[in-house]
């Protein structure tokens, strides 16, 4: 009986033990089903698939952000972006109509060129280069590749506490809401944004800066 159990485990999804929840394909190269404008009902033309990967072709096309919600979830995708580069993923964004922008709400991970955009040596030790906790928190360790090169990016949110990983190596860990977090964000531009950071769920977004970004294999998994 014990050989009988052990065989019909094998062919149970993992995920089926673990959490319950599957991983869901936000985007599988071919089709942008998951995404619109942010706060708007279509897709913007200005974000392409581009050899698999969606892109953004040209400045304009604005944040893109995903049809649903998300609270506690596991992220991953691929990340590479052109020389000279800024780019970013922001989390539990809102789209209420008291807010303009998606950073008024939603914490952004940092995508950049270090070695060539100057927002690198902006901001306190380091807190605008890649896998930064944008304008609060440096990259614990830097692990990014050189522009032009795919990137692994994980991101763990659970009850507030924050966990982000780039091509393997942790660069983030740290509790929204903790006096620590508070201390930061009142140094930081979001400082005059009372609700920056404060939602436990909302949409994952895509930033538009102006340059050229790839992403691909785009797969998230809920938490409970």
């Amino acid at each position: 009986m014990l050989k009988i159990l052990c065989f019909i485990a094998t062919l149970v999804p993992l995920w089926s033990f673990s959490s319950g929840h599957k991983w869901i394909r936000l985007f599988d190269g071919t089709s942008t089903a998951h995404w619109r404008g942010y706060k708007k009902d279509y897709f913007p033309e200005e974000w392409k698939i581009e050899d698999g990967a969606l892109a953004l072709t040209k400045k304009g096309g604005g944040y893109i952000v995903t049809k649903e919600e998300y609270e506690n979830f596991d992220l991953r995708l691929d990340w590479k972006i052109t020389e000279g580069g800024n780019s970013g993923v922001l989390f539990h964004v809102s789209e209420d109509s008291l807010y303009k922008n998606v950073f008024e709400t939603g914490p952004e991970v940092q995508i950049l060129d270090d070695d060539r955009h100057p927002d690198a040596k902006k901001g306190a030790e380091g807190t605008h280069k890649a896998g930064a906790n944008y304008d609060l928190m440096a990259p614990l360790v830097n692990a990014v590749k050189p522009a032009g090169e795919w990137n692994s990016f994980r991101l763990k949110v659970k009850n507030g506490h924050i966990q982000h990983w780039l091509n393997g190596k942790k660069v983030q860990d740290y509790q929204i809401g903790s006096d620590e977090w508070q201390k930061l964000v009142g140094k930081s531009k979001f400082a005059v944004m009372p609700q920056y950071g404060k939602r436990r769920s909302g949409h994952i977004s895509l930033q538009d800066h102006g340059d050229k970004v790839w992403f691909r294999d785009i797969r998230i998994r809920r938490l409970p």
